[in-house]
C-alpha cells in the first residue's frame, strides 16, 4: 500500500500517540503527574532529620489544592431477591350432601389433587364415615403440589398428609385440649339458653348450667325475665388447623349462681376423690337429690299438676296428675332418678309408656312416647338421667309431649314441689380444704374477667 506523500512512518506513529494523549483524561493525568512529583520529593529527603519534609509539603499545598475533585463511584445497588410465590391455601368444611372430592371440586381444587388425597388417607380413614361438619386444610405450592392435607374428624381427633423427598407421609393426630379458666354473666329475657348464646357462648353451657341446678330449679317452668345467672367454667382450646389456638367448646363449670323467681341458688365443683367430683353447697351439702326435677331439657309446660283440667280430647273436667312437658318430637326423655324399670309397653291413652320404681315408695311415670330407647328391658336397673325414651304424640296426645308423674306409695304427688333428701355432703376430713376451694371459686365468680365473645357459635 502506498503512504500518504510527504509523510514518513515516525512522524505517523508519533502523531497517534499524541491523539492518544489528547482523548486521555486531564484530570487523571494531573493526578499522576502529582503523585509522581510527591514521590521524587520524598525520595530526595534526608532519612534522618532535617526541615525537608515540612518545606516540601508547603510546596506540594497548592499543586494538590488545583488538582480537580475525583467524583467517587458510586454505591453499588443490592437488587433485593425475589419473594417466593405465596403458598395456595384452601379451607372449608363437608356440607350437608356433599363428599370431599366434591367439597374440594367446588373450591377450585383440581381433581388429580382430590385423587390423590383420597388415594393417601383411604387406607387410614374409610370416606364412607365422612359427615357434614367434618373440616379440612389444604396447602398447595405455586405450582399447585400438595405440600400438605388436614382433615379433622372431630375436635380433638384428625388425619394429616405430609409431603417428603421420596413420597408422603400420613400422620394420625390426637389433639389435646387445653382449659382456661372464663367467667360468662348475664340477665335472662326469655330463657337461659338463649341469654347465654345471645353472649357468643355455645347453648352446650346453658345446659350443662341447668344441670348443676337441675335438683332445686325447674328451667321450662321457674325462669322469669330479670333473673340473674353468673358461671365461671372453662372454655377448651386446641391447636387449629393452621396451626393457631383455637376455641372449641366450654368445658366444666368450676362455680353457679342463680338468683331469680325460684330463689338463689350457689354451687361449686369439689373432687372428694381425685376424678370423682361433684356440685356442692357453699356449706358442703350436695346439690343432688334422689330426683330431678324435669325428665328433659329445654321443653315448655303446656300443662301443669291439677285436680281439675280439661281434657283437651276428651272435652271432660278431671285431674290431671302429671306435668305436660311440650317439646319437638324424638327429644331425649331421661329416668329423674335411680330405680328398675317396672313397665315398658303400649298403655291405651297414656300411650308408649315407661314406669320406673324408686326407693321409699316412689314410682315414676312417663308417657306419650315416640319410641324406647335401644336396649331398654323390663325389669332393667336404670340410673338417674339416663335416656328411657324419646318425646312424641302416641295415645291421647293433641301435640309431641312427656306426661311426667310421680307416686308415692300409690298416691300421686306434684313432682313439682317434690324435695327429696339430699345427697353425700362433703365428707367432714375435707371440710377445711372445701371451705378454702369454694372461697376462691366464689371470689373468682364475682370478680373475675368476662370472655369476649369470640366463639362461632
Amino acid at each position: 500500500m502506498q503512504r500518504p506523500s510527504g509523510e514518513p512512518r515516525s512522524q505517523q506513529s508519533e502523531t497517534s500517540t499524541h491523539a492518544t494523549l489528547r482523548r486521555a483524561s486531564l484530570p487523571g493525568l494531573l493526578l499522576a503527574a502529582a503523585l509522581l512529583a510527591v514521590a521524587v520529593a520524598l525520595a530526595a529527603v534526608e532519612p534522618f532529620g532535617g526541615s525537608q519534609p515540612v518545606e516540601l509539603a508547603l510546596q506540594m499545598e497548592p499543586v494538590i489544592a488545583a488538582l480537580p475533585a475525583v467524583e467517587a463511584a458510586p454505591p453499588r445497588v443490592e437488587l433485593p431477591e425475589p419473594e417466593p410465590l405465596p403458598h395456595i391455601i384452601t379451607e372449608g368444611e363437608l356440607e350437608q350432601g356433599t363428599t370431599l372430592s366434591s367439597s374440594l371440586a367446588r373450591l377450585g381444587v383440581a381433581r388429580e389433587i382430590a385423587h390423590l388425597i383420597a388415594a393417601e388417607l383411604s387406607p387410614y380413614f374409610d370416606f364412607r364415615h365422612a359427615r357434614p361438619g367434618h373440616r379440612f386444610r389444604l396447602d398447595q405450592d405455586e405450582q399447585g403440589e400438595l405440600i400438605e392435607f388436614v382433615y379433622r374428624v372431630s375436635s380433638t381427633s384428625g388425619f394429616r398428609i405430609v409431603r417428603e423427598v421420596d413420597g408422603f407421609r400420613v400422620l394420625r393426630e390426637e389433639s389435646e385440649l387445653v382449659p382456661q379458666p372464663a367467667r360468662l354473666a348475664g340477665v335472662v329475657e326469655n330463657t337461659l339458653y338463649e341469654a347465654v348464646v345471645d353472649q357468643g357462648e355455645s347453648g352446650q353451657l346453658a345446659r350443662d348450667f341447668a344441670d348443676v341446678f337441675a335438683w332445686d330449679i325447674d328451667f321450662q317452668r321457674s325462669v322469669r325475665p330479670g333473673d340473674e345467672f353468673q358461671v365461671l367454667y372453662e372454655r377448651l382450646y386446641q391447636q387449629g388447623l393452621d396451626g393457631v389456638e383455637e376455641y372449641v367448646r366450654p368445658g366444666r363449670i368450676l362455680a353457679a349462681r342463680y338468683e331469680g323467681a325460684a330463689g338463689s341458688y350457689s354451687a361449686v365443683y369439689f373432687e372428694p376423690r381425685e376424678g370423682r367430683g361433684g356440685y356442692y353447697r357453699p356449706d358442703g351439702t350436695s346439690v343432688e337429690r334422689e330426683f330431678l326435677m324435669a325428665p328433659l331439657h329445654h321443653a315448655r309446660i303446656s300443662s301443669s299438676y291439677s285436680s281439675a283440667r280439661r281434657h283437651p280430647i276428651l272435652k271432660v273436667t278431671r285431674p290431671h296428675h302429671g306435668i305436660d312437658y311440650a317439646a319437638p318430637a324424638g327429644t331425649p326423655v331421661w329416668a329423674v332418678g335411680d330405680g328398675e324399670v317396672i313397665y315398658r309397653a303400649r298403655a291405651g291413652g297414656f300411650g308408649n309408656l315407661v314406669k320406673i320404681r324408686h326407693a321409699n315408695g316412689y314410682v315414676s311415670y312417663y308417657a306419650h312416647l315416640s319410641r324406647f330407647a335401644k336396649g331398654l328391658k323390663l325389669g332393667q336397673k336404670v340410673a338417674q338421667k339416663q335416656l328411657i325414651g324419646y318425646v312424641g304424640q302416641t295415645g291421647l296426645a293433641t301435640g309431641p309431649h312427656v306426661c311426667f308423674r310421680i307416686a308415692k306409695n300409690g298416691q300421686y304427688v306434684n313432682p313439682a314441689r317434690l324435695r327429696t333428701p339430699a345427697g353425700e355432703p362433703v365428707p367432714q376430713e375435707l371440710f377445711s380444704t372445701f371451705r378454702t376451694a369454694s372461697a376462691i371459686l366464689l371470689a373468682e365468680l364475682d370478680a373475675g374477667t368476662l370472655f369476649a365473645a369470640e366463639s362461632p357459635f
